[in-house]
């Protein structure tokens, strides 16, 4: 495959800023980490990293979006997650390769990790109108036991190189249907792919839904 056309249909540049509020990129303000493929040692591309107070601004904002997000009906976030799982198949083949370029995969096995992500998109479209309660009988009169599924607000996603995206879609498309919202820090060896996937996930949304 042709390495600036996979670049281009990522929205991968030379110098990338790793600061995103979800619809949009900001100018991250931390050290750089240079992406080298462990195939042949060569930078890929370099990634501006968020600081501290970067990090602030994404917390706030991760707060600010989970009092409107825990709003929407599960199943509304069930479309919202749908929509990622077709647009991570329009890009499945791209973000397959890269995968295995940064992180050293045979191909196949970068195509398998997108596919993983996928999957868990369908399974959690499923999930969004299956969190179901209960309730049981009480031994005291007029009395009512029930319990139900709420959500638990802002949940820290870390990701490892050998997964660099399967393991965040399997914890964030559950937290997604669930309320909650993610911030995720992927893993230092393996950043290009993180910002791939948010730029094919933040194309391949409705807007005023993931805002």
């Amino acid at each position: 495959m042709n390495h600036s056309k996979i670049f281009t249909a990522l929205e991968i540049s030379s110098e990338n800023s790793g600061l995103s509020l979800g619809t949009k990129w900001l100018t991250a303000s931390g050290d750089i980490t240079e992406s080298h493929s462990p195939i042949d040692g060569k930078l890929i591309a370099t990634v501006k990293n968020a600081s501290i107070a970067d990090y602030e601004i994404v917390v706030k904002k991760a707060e600010e979006a989970f009092k409107t997000w825990k709003t929407f009906p599960a199943p509304a976030r069930g479309e919202v997650v749908r929509q990622i799982g077709l647009a991570l198949r329009e890009k499945k083949q791209e973000l397959g390769y890269l995968v295995s370029l940064e992180m050293g995969k045979i191909f196949q096995e970068g195509l398998g990790e997108v596919q993983e992500m996928i999957d868990i998109c369908d399974f959690a479209v499923g999930q969004s109108r299956l969190l179901n309660g209960y309730t049981m009988r009480s031994e005291r009169p007029d009395h009512r036991l029930y319990d139900q599924y709420h959500p638990l607000g802002i949940v820290g996603l870390v990701t490892s190189f050998n997964f660099p995206i399967a393991v965040w879609a399997w914890n964030s498309m559950l937290a997604a249907i669930a309320g909650d919202v993610v911030i995720w820090k992927p893993s230092s060896k393996t950043p290009l792919t993180a910002i791939a996937v948010q730029n094919t996930i933040k194309e391949g949304t409705t807007q005023e839904q993931c805002t």
